[in-house]
């Protein structure tokens, strides 16, 4: 059973499943075709995490690690000597060194069976010979226009060919990225055996034409989202120096079941704070279909919100104290009748807590230079998003991955590779003492944020969503509906959505709403009225607006397998026999 965010992606990993592919193989190959296909939304340069368990060890979920870190020459001072006060939303500056498809070679290499020429098939296949865009991607294009065609020659190029903006459903195809995965399959086909071979496209990805000609293209100053003009600090020794790897788990107990999760060098253990907060909480409490239960759910959230802005990063994390059972309950105290527009992270003996810097939105669209993450904006509107995908194969091979980054709004295309750099870096902060300030070879906060459910030592669910910020937030609604409310994962993902905006934004220009959330209308008039009494400042979405979550389950009693996938948008699509 496969799930993702995309049909073609969907499909290519089923392709694989049904010709004898394992879960690994079916979700690389998914994952290759979302860069594809999905370009507004991640691309080859841009970072991954997933989460997942193997046949042969299911009670043991691992981390699969593809966040690339800051390149050498991304420091503080640097940035500041600039005249910068925050990393730029877009532009090379941001770049971290890519992490995505080392991270998927390597899963290949250590637990796929398929060669890597058949594995990348279907995403040649699709950028050579093209595929229908999606409504997204010539959206995406047009909010950019002015940037592409002003500043950006590359990419206005690529993307509007002869200056014209693709029509949704027109077939497109990306040539230069087909070549880079032939460079890669070719150089797997002349490095030995399959395990052999993997590991020689790996080195070809890092230290050949990709990392050569992206650091180059680089370097000469662009545009970037404060409207300045900067030269990129990624060089090809950054690219070679990175390597992919595999992670313990983060993981609690949650009524019965064992959540995993990647650690604080992400917003992960958000999930985990937040399940370890509202345990304690009767199960009327949890039902986010509730005036009581949203209001509970927000203010839970906002807390630990408050708690990954503050201690949260590439650094020594207490996470053990974090997600204490005497620290919960101390959390848990200060969710009272009414919202808090405070920021007010925890207290955590020995540790200094060093807060974010707190500015209120001033009206300009963080996208308008191409800017933060394209996700959902605050009425609802969808930018476009990350990508998701989940797999498990009849073996009980299980993961759960999130691609995101090297969107095409992110920086120039870079020629010769039909793809640009990311620009997570934006999620670090130019403040020293922060957990989360911008070091040489350390990773940015990153929001992508997969997971994985166990019960009684068994995987049971792998799943997700993209949403930046709201990641986490989305899958906690459906983990309380899907266990204590005793929903269907498709009735858990179906269900009114909702998210708090009461925490700094992960992405430029980083500014946060005290006590903002936002809210699916089909909540109801009289649970929205409640929560604006309550103090909420709430934005009213449309009825379908909020979450992108997919999810694959696996019955360990029967092996029976289901899938289920988000109908919001008519993209996401979930398949199996």
């Amino acid at each position: 059973m496969s799930a993702s965010t995309h049909w073609l992606a969907t499909a290519s990993a089923q392709a694989v499943l049904e010709r004898g592919g394992n879960a690994f193989d079916a979700a690389a190959a998914g994952a290759f075709v979302l860069h594809v296909v999905e370009p507004h939304l991640n691309g080859p340069a841009g970072d991954m995490t997933g989460v997942f368990v193997t046949a042969e060890n299911p009670s043991t979920p691992v981390v699969l690690m593809g966040q690339g870190p800051a390149p050498q020459g991304a420091s503080v001072a640097a940035y500041r000597a600039m005249g910068l006060e925050t990393v730029p939303g877009a532009g090379a500056l941001a770049a971290a060194v890519p992490g995505a498809v080392d991270a998927w070679l390597m899963l290949l290499r250590d637990h796929g069976s398929w060669p890597l020429a058949d594995v990348l098939a279907f995403a040649i296949d699709y950028a050579e010979n093209g595929h229908p865009v999606v409504p997204r991607v010539p959206a995406t294009i047009r909010t950019v226009k002015d940037l592409f065609t002003q500043h950006w020659p590359s990419s206005a190029a690529h993307w509007m060919p002869q200056g014209r903006i693709p029509e949704p459903g027109e077939l497109v195809t990306n040539t230069e990225y087909a070549q880079v995965l032939r460079e890669l399959v070719a150089a797997a086909e002349a490095g030995g055996d399959r395990a052999e071979g993997i590991e020689a496209a790996r080195r070809e990805w890092k230290t050949g034409r990709v990392a050569q000609t992206a650091a180059e293209f680089a370097a000469a100053p662009h545009r970037h989202s404060d409207g300045g003009d900067y030269a990129g600090v990624i060089t090809a020794e950054d690219f070679a120096g990175f390597s992919a790897a595999y992670e313990e788990a983060v993981t609690i107990e949650f009524r019965g079941y064992t959540i995993a999760k990647i650690g604080p060098w992400g917003q992960g253990p958000v999930l985990l704070q937040t399940l370890k907060i509202l345990e304690g909480f009767d199960d009327e409490l949890l039902d986010p279909g509730t005036e009581a239960g949203a209001h509970t759910v927000l203010e839970a959230l906002k807390l630990a919100m408050a708690d990954r802005d503050t201690y949260y990063g590439d650094a020594e994390v207490p996470l053990e104290h974090l997600l204490s059972e005497d620290y919960a309950a101390s959390r848990r105290e200060l969710i009272g009748p009414n919202a808090s527009a405070e920021f007010r992270p925890g207290h955590i003996p020995g540790v200094q807590a060093v807060l974010p810097p707190l500015q209120e939105p001033e009206g300009a669209a963080a996208g308008a230079m191409g800017g933060g993450e394209p996700t959902v904006s605050r009425d609802g509107e969808t930018k476009g998003d990350t990508c998701h995908i989940d797999v498990v194969d009849r073996w009980g091979n299980m993961v759960s991955a999130t691609p995101s980054g090297g969107w095409l709004q992110s920086s120039p295309t870079i020629p010769g590779l039909g793809f640009p750099l990311g620009t997570r870096l934006q999620m670090t902060w130019l403040e020293e003492d922060s957990p989360s300030a911008l070091r040489p070879g350390q990773r940015p906060r990153t929001t992508l944020t997969p997971t994985l459910v166990l019960k009684d030592g068994e995987p049971v669910m792998a799943l997700g969503t993209p949403g930046g910020d709201q990641q986490d937030q989305w899958q906690l609604l459906f983990l309380l509906r899907w266990i204590v409310g005793g929903h269907t994962p498709q009735q858990a993902i179906d269900a009114p959505a909702l998210h708090t905006t009461s925490m700094p934004s992960s992405f430029w220009p980083r500014t946060w709403e005290p006590a903002g959330a936002v809210v699916e209308a089909r909540l109801g008039e009289a649970v929205i009225g409640a929560l604006r009494r309550r103090g909420h400042q709430v934005t009213v979405a449309g009825d379908w607006s909020l979450g992108r979550l997919s999810c694959v389950v696996r019955d360990p009693a029967t092996g029976v397998l289901q899938a289920a996938a988000n109908p919001r948008g008519a993209q996401g699509y979930a398949a199996g026999r």
